[in-house]
């Protein structure tokens, strides 16, 4: 993937304004998403439908401990409100669940800050929580299919195991729409059965929560070239 034709792209987008790099926890975007079979709730952003961009999907090479240090520095400076060691848990499970499911690190990382400004204890004005801010029925629905231990909503307080659903879930809607994590980031935050009935009628997908994403992918860039 041509990553400076993506940057050009993303700044030249006529999009309403972004969320800002790493807001306090009260200032994040309220976000949500649905079950793959539920679709009821009103989507986080209310842009106007634009075109999709591209979005990286291919996991980078080796050289996991300077992607988990350099991700350990930024989580130091955000609103985490984690101590150090469960920061490094965190990043570790960042990268191994994004290379679990064929994603890059940072693109795991920028729907993080997108989502919850890393504050593992967000709730969305919907209901979704944590880090990647789940609803807790699509929570549910993908820790059963993975066989992870589920608590009640609160599991996705956990740290890691949000990471493990969030990363999952993201997975299975780029591949339900053919690996398009463009699509799939649309779908994340608009709901997929939305999308899916935007797609059937020939309309483009809403594309300012990719704009948001993407802007923080560019900003995190991590070490280790990206795939082409």
């Amino acid at each position: 993937m041509d990553i400076a034709r993506l940057a050009s792209l993303v700044l030249c987008a006529a999009l309403a304004t972004a969320t800002g790099p790493w807001l306090s926890p009260e200032d994040a975007p309220p976000a949500r998403e649905d079950s793959l079979a539920v679709d009821d709730a009103s989507p986080a952003s209310d842009a106007d439908p634009a075109e999709v961009l591209e979005a990286p999907q291919v996991a980078r090479a080796d050289a996991a401990p300077e992607i988990v240090g350099a991700i350990v520095r930024r989580l130091e400076v955000r609103h985490t409100a984690l101590p150090e060691r469960e920061r490094l848990a965190l990043a570790q499970t960042i990268v191994r669940e994004a290379r679990r499911h064929d994603l890059e690190p940072d693109l795991v990382l920028a729907v993080i800050e997108v989502e919850s400004a890393g504050y593992h204890l967000a709730v969305s004005h919907v209901g979704a929580m944590g880090l990647m801010q789940l609803l807790p029925a699509t929570g549910e629905e993908v820790a059963a299919r993975l066989g992870i231990d589920w608590n009640g909503p609160d599991t996705l307080f956990d740290p890691t195991k949000n990471v493990q659903l969030g990363t999952a879930y993201l997975k299975q809607l780029s591949d339900r729409y053919d690996g398009d994590v463009g699509i799939a980031l649309a779908a994340y935050n608009w709901g997929p059965g939305r999308i899916d009935r935007r797609l059937r009628s020939g309309d483009t997908v809403p594309s300012r929560y990719i704009e948001q994403v993407m802007r923080a992918y560019d900003r995190n860039e991590l070490p280790v070239s990206r795939s082409s």
